[in-house]
């Protein structure tokens, strides 16, 4: 499970960083950081939690 939040969280990060400097939906680019963040945030604290 941990790695399908990694996976998430790079793919969100990439494509805010696309959509950042060839775009300009700054509310759908925003939104896809905070969803890249918390999938982050998820996957530390369920490793937190596992050990």
């Amino acid at each position: 499970m941990r790695s399908i939040l990694y996976l998430l969280a790079v793919i969100l990060i990439i494509g805010w960083l696309l959509g950042f400097f060839v775009y300009s939906a700054s509310g759908l680019i925003h939104i896809l950081l905070v969803l890249a963040i918390v999938s982050l945030l998820l996957g530390l604290i369920r490793r937190g939690a596992d050990v």
